[in-house]
């Protein structure tokens, strides 16, 4: 008897290091396998948001890497963004793990950081939040430009900061141009 309860603990302790061998070892391949799926947009959001200069419709603007146009909300106030909960929802903030950078055309020392009220760190240009539009549905894309929404209008922005100008009605908003762009730079 004595010998059968050795050899059943013998049996189940080598099955349990197999086990446990086997376990560590899909846990670390699992593991290895998440971080490398993972690694490539931590590792972009970790060195910054790309911010570039690209050509569209409304002439040179600003965009992300990947080519999706930026806005800024004319109701914010300096770094300060008053764009949460449903707004956030139609006008995601572009938020960075890291220092954002200036790619193409734009000049890096107005890129900045602000921490949104939800502690996302959202990116700003020459002191002002950017945001996405959720009507923008592959890069280039321009429909956010002169849209009135949450209190306040929304602009592509060039890469010196002024508003981008529109030269024909933005759908459903009843917003023209004049084709001169707008007035100001900088006091959305």
């Amino acid at each position: 008897m004595r010998r059968v309860l050795i050899s059943i603990v013998a049996v189940a302790g080598v099955g349990a290091v197999v086990a446990g061998c086997g376990g560590s070892s899909k846990s670390s391949a699992g593991k290895s396998s998440s971080t490398a799926a993972a690694t490539p947009a931590p590792s972009s959001g970790a060195t910054g948001m790309s911010v570039i200069a690209k050509s569209s419709g409304l002439g040179t603007i600003l965009t992300d890497g990947t080519g999706r146009t930026l806005y800024v909300f004319a109701k914010d106030t300096g770094t300060k963004s008053t764009c949460s909960g449903a707004c956030a929802s139609a006008w995601p903030p572009a938020t960075t793990n890291g220092t954002p950078t200036g790619g193409s055309g734009v000049t890096s020392s107005k890129l900045g950081e602000t921490k949104r009220g939800d502690g996302m760190t959202q990116v700003t240009f020459a002191g002002h939040p950017l945001y996405y539009f959720s009507g923008d549905n592959a890069p280039g894309q321009t429909n956010g430009n002169g849209v009135t929404a949450f209190g306040a209008q929304w602009f592509a922005l060039s890469p010196a900061g002024a508003k981008a100008h529109a030269s024909a009605t933005k759908q459903g908003s009843g917003q023209t141009s004049s084709g001169g762009g707008y007035s100001g730079s900088g006091g959305y």
